[in-house]
C-alpha cells in the first residue's frame, strides 16, 4: 500500500511511540477493505509496538487506534491517505502518549471537559482544510476519555452523505447533530463545547496593556507587519479571526518568488512559526467590531471586539483581507453548504457523477470547471459577460473537455432547491432577456473577493468597492491607523504584494511612533 519512501518515513515517526498501540479493524471482502488491510499491515511492519485485531463495526471498512485492551476513541472510516495521512500518523503517536504540540492551557481545557462528546467528521481526501478538523478532534479524543472522534470519507460512505444531506466538507456532527461546517481550529471547537471559554477569553483580552503596534488580521500582510514591528523591539500584538486568512483556503501556490510550489496551509504554518519566533502577542479567533480613533494626537487607538473586550494601541495596522464574493441572489444563503460551495478542491468529490455549475469565467472559475470536470458528471460554466476572462491556455483546456458547457451573457438570478439541498439555478440570458432553469446538484461560486471592511464603515475612508483607501506608505485617513493587503486599494491582490504592503505599513507605523 505504502511506497518504500513513505514507509521508511513512517518507520522513523513510529520510533517516537511512547508505548504499545493497537489497531482495531472492521474489514469486508470489498476492494477498499483489502486496501485498508494492506495499509494496516504496512503500519505493523514499521513498529513492533503496533498490533492488529479485527472486530465487527457498523462502518466497513474502518479501523480504530487505541492502547491494548481499550475501546478505540479514534476511528478512521475510509483510507486516511492524501491530506489525511498526517492525521493518521499523529493519531498513532498521540494515542501512545506522545506529547502534542499545543499550549498547556489548551491541553488542560480539553482534559477538564466532563460531558460526553462523540464527534463524526465527514471529509474528502482532496480537502486541505479537513485534516485540521480531524487532527484537532483526534487530539481531544486522545487526551480525554469522554471524547470520541471518527473521520468518515464522504466519497466512500455516500449513503450517509446523502442521508444527512452533506454537500460540503469538512462537516462535523456532535452526538448525532450537526456541529459545524468548514475548517475549525482546536480553539474554535473548544469554544463551542466549553460554554465559559468566551467569557474567560474576553476577560483576559480586556486586561492587556496598550500595544505600540496592534495588527488586525493574520494573513500574509498581517504576519509581515507583525514581524517588521517586533524586530524594532516594540510591543506588538496580532488580532486575528483566523491566522492565515484566505491563504488557508488556497491549494496550489506557484508564484511565490523563491518557492517553486507550495500549498496554502504549509505557507501559513511557516508564517505562524516565523511570527512566533518574536515576542508577538497573537490573539487568534477574535473578531474586531469597531475602531475608535485616538481622541488626541499621540493618543491611543481603540479596537472593540465582538466578545465585548477592548484593546488599545499607539498605532494600528488593518490587514483584514478579503472573503469570497457571493452572488446575493434568492436561495444562495439558504443552500450554502447544501449545494452552494466555494471550494472545488474540498467539496468536488462529494458531487462525483453529478451535475454542477461554476459561476464565473475568470481564471478561478475556469480552473474550477477544469478540476471538477474530472470528477463530476457534467459542468455548466456561467459567465455574466459575453467573453471569458480567463487566460487563453485555460480556455483552450476548458473547451477541450467533453462534459463542460459554457454559457456566456448569463446572469444568475436564483438558486433553487427542494428545501434540503440544491436542485438547480435560474439565469437570465442578457441578450434575449429570457429566463432559463438548469437542473443540477451543486453550484460553485467563483466571482472574486470582497474586502473585510464592513465594520469600518463611517470610521475611515473607503473606496466605492469597500476597500480601505491608502497612500503609497500605507497611511489611511485616520492618524495612527495604517492598512495593508487585500482589504486596501492596492491594485493587485497577491500574496507577495500583501507581504510587501504589510512591511511598508509596519515601517510607516514605526515612523509614526517615533515622531508622535
Amino acid at each position: 500500500m505504502l511506497d518504500s519512501t513513505i514507509k521508511e518515513q513512517l518507520k522513523a515517526y513510529l520510533q517516537r511511540l511512547q508505548g504499545p498501540i493497537e489497531l482495531v479493524a472492521a474489514l469486508g471482502e470489498d476492494d477498499k477493505s483489502q486496501e485498508m488491510r494492506a495499509l494496516l499491515n504496512d503500519i505493523l511492519d514499521c513498529s513492533p509496538q503496533v498490533s492488529l485485531r479485527e472486530e465487527a463495526h457498523a462502518r466497513i471498512p474502518s479501523f480504530g487506534v487505541t492502547v491494548p485492551g481499550q475501546t478505540p476513541r479514534i476511528r478512521f472510516a475510509g483510507l486516511p491517505m492524501g491530506h489525511e495521512f498526517t492525521s493518521l500518523v499523529l493519531a498513532l503517536l498521540q494515542v501512545s502518549g506522545y506529547p502534542p504540540k499545543v499550549e498547556q492551557a489548551v491541553i488542560d481545557q480539553i482534559k477538564s471537559l466532563n460531558d460526553r462528546f462523540d464527534f463524526e467528521t465527514y471529509i474528502s481526501l482532496s480537502c486541505h482544510n479537513c485534516p485540521d478538523v480531524v487532527q484537532a478532534i483526534n487530539l481531544m479524543a486522545a487526551l480525554n476519555p469522554n471524547i470520541s472522534s471518527t473521520m468518515i470519507d464522504g466519497a466512500l460512505f455516500q449513503g450517509e452523505v446523502e442521508a444527512r444531506q452533506i454537500m460540503a466538507v469538512p462537516t462535523t456532527y456532535l452526538n448525532g447533530e450537526e456541529f459545524g461546517a468548514g475548517r475549525m481550529l482546536i480553539e474554535e471547537i473548544l469554544a463551542k463545547v466549553d460554554t465559559g471559554a468566551a467569557a474567560r477569553a474576553a476577560e483576559e483580552l480586556a486586561a492587556k496593556a496598550a500595544f505600540d503596534v496592534l495588527v488586525v488580521g493574520g494573513g500574509p500582510a498581517g504576519a509581515s507587519a507583525a514581524i517588521y514591528a517586533a524586530r524594532k523591539g516594540i510591543r506588538t500584538g496580532v488580532l486575528a479571526e483566523r491566522f492565515g486568512g484566505q491563504v488557508m483556503d488556497t491549494l496550489g501556490i506557484e508564484n511565490f518568488i523563491s518557492v517553486k510550489e507550495t500549498e496554502g496551509p504549509k505557507l501559513v504554518a511557516a508564517l505562524e512559526q516565523h511570527v512566533k519566533a518574536y515576542e508577538v502577542d497573537v490573539m487568534n479567533l477574535q473578531r474586531a467590531a469597531k475602531l475608535i480613533p485616538a481622541a488626541e494626537e499621540g493618543g491611543l487607538v481603540e479596537i472593540q471586539l465582538e466578545n465585548g473586550a477592548s484593546l488599545k494601541s499607539k498605532s494600528v495596522i488593518l490587514a483584514t483581507g478579503a472573503r469570497w464574493r457571493e452572488m446575493n441572489v434568492p436561495g444562495e444563503k439558504e443552500y450554502k453548504a447544501k449545494g452552494v460551495c466555494f471550494c472545488p478542491h474540498c467539496d468536488g468529490p462529494l458531487f462525483k457523477g453529478k451535475r454542477v455549475a461554476v459561476i464565473g469565467g475568470g481564471n478561478s472559475g475556469v480552473e474550477a470547471a477544469i478540476d471538477l470536470a474530472g470528477i463530476v458528471g457534467h459542468v455548466t460554466l456561467l459567465e455574466f459577460a459575453d467573453t471569458l476572462r480567463a487566460d487563453a491556455v485555460l480556455q483552450k483546456k476548458l473547451f477541450s473537455l467533453p462534459n463542460v458547457t459554457v454559457i456566456k451573457s448569463a446572469q444568475t438570478t436564483e438558486v433553487t432547491g427542494d428545501g434540503q439541498k440544491v436542485n438547480g439555478l435560474v439565469y437570465k440570458d442578457r441578450v434575449s432577456g429570457e429566463e432559463r432553469h438548469v437542473e443540477l446538484e451543486g453550484i460553485f461560486v467563483q466571482i472574486g473577493l470582497l474586502p473585510n471592511t464592513d465594520w469600518l464603515k463611517g470610521t475611515l475612508e473607503l473606496s466605492k468597492f469597500g476597500e480601505i483607501v491608502i497612500d503609497a506608505k500605507g497611511h489611511t485617513s485616520v492618524p495612527g491607523v495604517f492598512a495593508a493587503g487585500d482589504c486596501t486599494t492596492v491594485p493587485y491582490k497577491q500574496i507577495i504584494i500583501a507581504m510587501g504592503a504589510g512591511a511598508t505599513a509596519s515601517l510607516s507605523a514605526f515612523d509614526h511612533l517615533i515622531r508622535s
